[in-house]
């Protein structure tokens, strides 16, 4: 039970560094409340899934090419820089209720640019490899399958909780924050997103003319 409890901490520890993921959340939270952000998170879990099955599996090498890596830079770049400048434009509607903004935000949107935001990241298989793929390393040898999928969801389970306090929180703050300072904490997670989308397409740039 300890080791599981242990895989669940990892979980959170994993998702708690401020990243693309963590600013979108701020920003859906903020202008379309709980549901949105936490399904966000959630369509970044989906993409955690894949990259963790991939390493299980053993197919994760063919990230390795530079074809496949200037595409998810490429696509990366896209996605963040999208997101990002739809917050910082939208940013004035942080004043209307999370009902009023809701009806003109479809709940899969949200999922979906959570998934695209995660997938299309080379830095979070990397990141996963090195991690999950350590703990693959070291588990197996001691356990059975079963127990590596059983620590697997541990580490999901972590990703909930913090998915869970990340759409709480930003959500929550609207009572707590001045419209004007809800405007600018989403201007500036908007230019988050785009700092980061600009560092993915330096890198796709870097690959093709390096």
């Amino acid at each position: 039970m300890g080791i599981f409890l242990s895989y669940i901490v990892l979980g959170v520890s994993l998702s708690a560094p401020m990243g693309p993921i963590n600013a979108a959340q701020i920003d859906k939270g903020i202008r379309f409340g709980f549901m949105h952000a936490w399904l966000l998170g959630v369509g970044a879990m989906l993409a955690d899934a894949v990259f963790m099955l991939m390493i299980y599996f053993g197919l994760s090498q063919w990230v390795d090419t530079p074809l496949v890596q200037t595409f998810l830079w490429s696509f990366g770049f896209f996605i963040l820089c999208y997101t990002g400048v739809e917050s910082m434009i939208h940013s004035s509607r942080v004043s209307e209720t999370p009902h009023e903004r809701s009806v003109q935000e479809k709940k899969r949107k949200s999922m979906l640019t959570g998934f695209f935001l995660a997938i299309s990241n080379p830095l979070s298989i990397l990141f996963w490899l090195g991690i999950y793929g350590a703990m693959l390393a070291q588990t197996s040898k001691s356990y059975a399958g079963e127990q590596l999928l059983l620590y697997s969801g541990g580490i999901f389970i972590g990703i909930l909780v913090w998915d869970v306090c990340m759409a709480s929180l930003a959500s929550g703050a609207r009572r707590w924050i001045q419209p004007r300072m809800l405007q600018a904490i989403s201007i500036v997670s908007g230019i988050v997103l785009v700092i980061f989308g600009l560092y993915f397409g330096f890198q796709a740039f870097h690959i093709l003319f390096a």
